[in-house]
């Protein structure tokens, strides 16, 4: 065989290798109440996030439906995000459908649970991307899941529309890669201003070892010397406990004013149940992870006087009628409970910023990626959820602090804190 011979069989053979080191992430689909969606709750092997990125896919065709993935934690321990945020992304695209679609083409949702798993958001976002060549994947649920997927979906030049809170999502930036929460270090910020007129200057921090505690835990001991606050202790626990009276009785020993607490699970709900039971009566502060009343719920009386940071969807009705958000909020709130017979809740609320923003880029520029990030990137005085997002070619957030409403549980509700 000649030398070209031997060169053509060694690039078809290195073709066809990086062709199936997606594969591994095979997953059945089932057919979810809407023919617009799919949901999958089944993942298979995992392979490095970091594999070689699949072939970019042509812009859609106008006319073809356009195939949006989805990944959420609907079921596990970070279900109280990912179930709403599932059925919000499912009313918002089933409604788009309705009303004929982005300019003639429809959408397509793929759900898939991940359980709030990294391992299996990674298999799900490799099957979704080359297997089912979406146009953009929404989601993850979690901050550890979408730092497992975002170079993954950068390099494959898949927009990712995140619904987790960390601030490294998007510092460093990635080109294809944008989240709706708000920042992590504007919740510290909101959290340390309210001490402040506490004259609080010595506190305890708790979080859970997961990659929003661990973020989160980072920016408090970081911004914390900004507002002449000492951390005196500072203490990680698994996000499964089931007892955290361990670690609230080092707190005691502490002598501090206030605990901040930074974590999603249901360890929220446990670690206010058992400060109330060893009697440790100082302000606790949660995270902007805190924003759905089924938290409140499952630590019943303990949670009442918990202060937290959040946007404004919790407490839409006591924004003064000419508030930007007002309207949005409260037809969102309404439909949402609606529909589905239960509180709305912020996490709801990121999916639903997530599906507008992009479906809002797509009717500016068409179901081209590149010019969709670009739309994305100049999109400016966009009313949602958790705010009024004003994006950059350098801020893949578009919120500021003034996104945020510090707010606090009071007779079971959630209530603005007025100190």
């Amino acid at each position: 065989m000649s030398k070209r011979g031997i060169a053509a069989m060694i690039a078809a053979i290195a073709i066809t290798m990086c062709g199936s080191s997606f594969a591994a992430g095979d997953a059945k689909d089932t057919k979810a109440a809407s023919p617009a969606s799919q949901t999958s709750t089944k993942a298979a092997g995992v392979a490095p996030a970091a594999a070689a990125a699949p072939a970019v896919q042509a812009p859609a065709k106008a006319g073809e439906p356009i195939k949006i993935g989805a990944i959420f934690a609907i079921t596990g321990g970070a279900s109280f995000l990912g179930a709403p945020e599932q059925k919000t992304a499912q009313m918002l695209v089933d409604d788009i459908n309705a009303k004929g679609g982005i300019k003639g083409q429809k959408l397509v949702l793929l759900i898939k649970d991940s359980q709030g798993n990294p391992e299996k958001a990674v298999s799900f976002a490799k099957q979704l991307i080359e297997e089912e060549k979406v146009f953009a994947i929404i989601g993850p649920s979690t901050s550890g899941e979408t730092m497992q997927i975002k170079t993954l979906c950068d390099q494959s030049k898949t927009i990712l529309m995140s619904c987790a809170a960390a601030e490294v999502i998007v510092n460093p930036l990635a080109k294809y890669v944008f989240k709706t929460p708000q920042k992590d270090s504007d919740a510290a910020r909101k959290i340390f201003m309210a001490l402040q007129k506490l004259k609080i200057d010595k506190i305890a921090v708790t979080s859970s070892n997961t990659g929003f505690g661990k973020a989160g835990k980072e920016q408090l001991e970081k911004i914390a010397p900004e507002y002449k606050i000492q951390i005196a202790m500072s203490e990680v626990y698994e996000k499964d406990a089931t007892d955290l009276s361990g670690v609230l009785t080092k707190v005691k020993a502490a002598n501090v004013g206030a605990i901040v607490n930074w974590s999603i699970e249901p360890a929220q709900a446990i670690l206010a149940k058992n400060l109330k039971q060893l009697g440790l009566k100082i302000p606790l502060f949660q995270s902007h992870g805190f924003g759905n009343i089924k938290y409140v719920q499952a630590a019943g009386e303990a949670a009442e006087g918990i202060i937290f940071p959040a946007g404004r969807l919790l407490v839409a009705d006591a924004l003064a009628k000419d508030h930007p958000q007002k309207a949005l909020l409260e037809k969102y709130k309404a439909d949402y409970e609606a529909k589905y017979k239960e509180d709305v809740s912020t996490f709801g609320g990121h999916a639903y910023d997530a599906i507008t923003i992009l479906a809002k880029a797509i009717e500016t520029a068409g179901a081209d990626k590149e010019k969709v990030c670009a739309a994305i990137e100049n999109l400016k005085g966009f009313v949602g959820t958790a705010g009024v997002f004003n994006f950059s070619p350098t801020d893949h957030n578009g919120l500021d602090i003034n996104a945020f409403e510090m707010l606090t549980v009071k007779g079971g509700k959630f209530v603005v804190y007025t100190n």
